[in-house]
């Protein structure tokens, strides 16, 4: 049937110029925050440099540190030990503060750390981080560029940067958008109700599985693994005393999604070669989810090599009849799920 509204003439050019006055705000309240961001962990690196010069502060104060920063603020991803270091490393390559504020916090966290890694020439540095704030380069740009040797290429003849910020269409104006730095540093509104959420949940959970006796010993939750340098948080991770293997548990507060075995199974192979004793048999993945449509599971696990569960199903099916007993039932699961959801979001 035609749509019976009729629209003004000028409707459409009104449309457009909203939608570019809310693009460009939401870019300006990236940057904002990337640039609270940046001060911040120079900030933390400067204190940190101070102490290790002044009172001889070791690794090992830093271990504690970040420990302590992860337990005040278990939402925030940026407090890792190494990042941490790289805090350090940040306020010791640039000791001048006005040059951090006025340029190098105008760029990503994520693209400073690739450049302290890669670039260690003062002049070099700077004229990456002012060509990225000029073209607006997205952090796999910029490893591009600097791998491929470009300030070697184009050599070292001064430039006429803009200075202004990039236009919403740019890379970098889209990666801060969906940075998860920002989103952790921000935790404002709908996100600091879902982390709640979270966090009670992997509570729950963790007590649950506990007072079943079935034989999960808790190992950690948000327990942390690096990778190539980059830092991955399991909810939960436990040990399973009868199954002699280690099981990650992932939470969703929303039903699942396909990409979530993707995921799982990068976690479930990480522990089997960073924790898993030759003894041991192999990790399982178990992905708790609000809810799930059978087809989409089934569709996500068929092709998976891993032994991969969605609320167990998919798991109790594979496992030995004699051990089905080791691991809780769907059942159980849901009313667990369930119980905590209502019992939270009441609370928020």
């Amino acid at each position: 049937m035609a749509n019976s509204l009729s629209l003004p003439e000028d409707y459409n050019d009104f449309l457009r110029e909203l939608k570019e006055r809310i693009r460009n705000a939401q870019v300006r309240a990236a940057l904002s925050i990337n640039h609270e961001l940046v001060l911040l962990y120079w900030q933390i690196g400067q204190d940190i440099l101070n102490r290790q010069q002044q009172q001889g502060w070791g690794g090992k104060v830093i271990e504690h540190l970040a420990t302590d920063l992860r337990k005040a603020f278990p939402g925030m991803k940026g407090f890792s030990s190494r990042n941490l270091k790289y805090m350090r490393s940040f306020a010791e390559t640039y000791p001048d503060f006005e040059f951090v504020q006025q340029v190098v916090a105008q760029i990503p966290w994520g693209h400073n750390v690739r450049i302290l890694d890669t670039v260690k020439d003062p002049v070099e540095r700077e004229w990456y981080i002012r060509q990225t704030i000029e073209q607006g380069w997205s952090r796999n740009v910029l490893v591009h560029q600097i791998e491929s040797g470009l300030y070697r290429r184009q050599g070292k003849a001064d430039t006429n940067f803009s200075r202004t910020l990039p236009n919403p269409q740019s890379e970098i104006a889209q990666q801060l958008l969906k940075d998860p730095y920002n989103f952790d540093f921000i935790s404002l509104g709908k996100e600091a109700q879902e982390r709640e959420l979270e966090k009670a949940l992997i509570e729950r959970i963790r007590d649950f599985l506990l007072e079943l006796g079935v034989g999960f010993a808790f190992v950690g939750s948000q327990y942390h693994l690096e990778v190539e340098g980059e830092d991955f948080y399991i909810d939960l991770l436990f040990y399973h005393l009868r199954l002699r293997c280690f099981v990650v548990i992932d939470l969703k507060v929303e039903a699942f999604k396909p990409e979530f075995s993707g995921k799982m199974s990068f976690y479930v192979s990480a522990v089997d070669d960073l924790l898993r004793h030759r003894d041991d048999m192999p990790t399982i993945g178990m992905i708790l989810c609000k809810n799930k449509k059978q087809k989409i599971v089934e569709y996500a696990l068929r092709d998976m090599n891993k032994p991969i569960g969605v609320s167990t199903y998919q798991l109790r099916e594979a496992l030995p009849e004699q051990l089905q007993g080791s691991l809780p039932t769907i059942e159980q699961l849901k009313a667990e799920l369930e119980a905590v959801d209502v019992e939270i979001e009441e609370e928020l």
